[in-house]
């Protein structure tokens, strides 16, 4: 996981921020604290990227509509909620909103230690599969139009001969535009090519 990813507390609880961040210091990982779910958004462009902690009932804004705040900004954060006994059914609700876990307190170290490491190794994973996906879209942008149009028949199972057929040219400058296409997708055999054209599409639905 990232070195710099960091741990964001939002708990309106003193005690709990201040009990949580020297656990999460203890253990290595670099924590902010934040006072209530207002107060994180309200800095939220200025946050180093990583997971989100929180409560899932505080006045003001709760933990159910911090969630749905930051999937209105398009932020794939992965968030854990805490939670007391009585409150599971808002914590099973907190998933459905988006949350990757949920713990209940009182806390067991270990298994908020473990939960806050997968969060971020979640957080990781997703952050370099965007890296894949920004990278194959730009060399999809570098394909001319008949390139493209060669790929898309590629893709769709369609042999040299019929893609020159519905485009109206011939095999052989099917060839051609072919060699550009796995030359600029830096596909070293046509199964890949097809790969990387359906992990883009995957990402876009």
């Amino acid at each position: 996981m990232p070195s710099d990813a960091v741990v964001h507390v939002v708990d309106d609880d003193l005690a709990v921020r201040k009990s949580l961040a020297f656990l999460f210091a203890s253990d290595g990982l670099p924590v902010r604290l934040h006072e209530s779910a207002s107060a994180f958004l309200d800095g939220l462009d200025a946050i180093q990227p990583g997971c989100v902690l929180t409560d899932v009932r505080m006045p003001g804004l709760d933990g159910i509509e911090l969630l749905r705040r930051l999937k209105a900004r398009g932020l794939r954060c992965p968030v854990i909620v805490m939670t007391g006994h009585a409150d599971v059914p808002l914590a099973v609700e907190a998933m459905k909103e988006g949350a990757v876990d949920f713990i209940e307190k009182p806390f067991n170290d270990h298994l908020l230690l473990a939960a806050v490491r997968g969060a971020l190794a979640r957080r990781a994973a997703a952050s370099e599969t965007d890296a894949r996906t920004a990278a194959i879209r730009e060399r999809l942008d570098s394909l001319t139009e008949r390139e493209a149009q060669v790929l898309e028949g590629l893709v769709a199972g369609k042999a040299n001969k019929v893609i020159a057929y519905d485009l109206g040219i011939s095999a052989r400058t099917v060839e051609i535009y072919r060699a550009h296409v796995m030359t600029k997708m830096q596909a070293g055999s046509l199964s890949e090519l097809v790969r990387l054209s359906l992990a883009v599409e995957r990402v876009a639905r």
